[in-house]
């Protein structure tokens, strides 16, 4: 059971600022794991803000998300300069790897995979992100390898 109390203490402390809508979503989200319908109405009975608003602000920005994700979230650009030095045999490996298509959770829900546009590393293409740590010069074998790493890392801190 979530305790939304944890909601309204978020909301308070964002009361001098002056639009504090996306820090107080970024902040709920970190908290609970995503942005849930009934997070959201609680975010909007809080703030008095409509729920419509709130509703546009978590659908719009990519960061933000209503379902729940993976522990590590994988984000692959699939802009032309990854691509054109591989990246499509970089992610074909990695959906291999964990039996994974685009937008979906391991069952042990350790990993989401999903793309990215540019993430302004096109000198090191192919390049992933893992959470906030960027892997670039990828090749198929050194994705996997990085994967692995994090999942005995997210299977040791279970």
């Amino acid at each position: 059971m979530q305790d939304l109390g944890k909601v309204d203490e978020i909301v308070k402390s964002y009361k001098e600022t002056k639009t504090p809508l996306i820090y107080i979503l970024k902040d709920v989200q970190k908290e609970f794991g995503c942005l849930s319908d009934k997070i959201l109405t609680r975010v909007a009975k809080t703030t008095k803000i409509p729920l419509s608003e709130i509703y546009g602000v978590a659908t719009f920005y990519s960061l933000f998300t209503t379902v729940k994700k993976g522990k590590y979230i994988i984000r692959c650009c699939n802009n032309a300069p990854c691509h054109v030095k591989g990246s499509k045999e970089v992610l074909d490996r990695i959906k291999e790897y964990l039996g994974l298509e685009m937008n979906e959770t391991t069952p042990d829900n350790l990993f989401t995979l999903e793309f990215t546009s540019c993430l302004g590393l096109c000198a090191v293409a192919p390049v992933m992100m893992i959470n906030d740590e960027v892997y670039g010069n990828l090749t198929p074998e050194k994705a996997v390898a990085i994967l692995k790493d994090y999942k005995m890392k997210g299977q040791a801190n279970a």
